[in-house]
């Protein structure tokens, strides 16, 4: 697992290449002032971008399965992963953050049109 990338992965840099294209510049990554290190913010609007992998984060639209050796480990493994998730983003709405979730599988067919539509009332710069 060591090999998995934590950061700057494939679904992270689409994101924000289309937060650039759409004018969302002056974000800030992996925010380490901001509970749970968001993998995209906005420290002056509050505004925290979590880019989701569907096998790590577990989606819930893609119903991925667990692998077929040592499930236990990948149950609990999972598990640990989505609370983990939970508290992050519960923590964040409690200081007033506006939270938003990108999973890797919405990347495949987003438009320009759908990332502005995130921020079109509260742009970010």
């Amino acid at each position: 697992m060591q090999g998995n990338k934590s950061r700057d992965t494939k679904p992270e840099l689409k994101v924000r290449e289309l937060l650039r294209k759409a004018g969302f510049s002056g974000y800030r990554l992996q925010w380490k002032k901001a509970p749970g290190h968001p993998d995209i913010a906005y420290p002056g609007r509050k505004i925290a971008i979590f880019v989701h992998g569907c096998f790590w984060h577990r989606c819930p639209t893609c119903s991925l399965p667990i692998p077929k050796t040592n499930t236990e480990y990948w149950t609990k493994k999972f598990e640990r992963n989505v609370e983990r998730d939970r508290q992050k983003i519960a923590e964040l709405e409690n200081l007033g953050w506006k939270v938003f979730v990108i999973w890797e599988c919405e990347l495949k067919n987003i438009e320009q049109k759908q990332i502005e539509y995130f921020f079109i009332s509260d742009k970010p710069c």
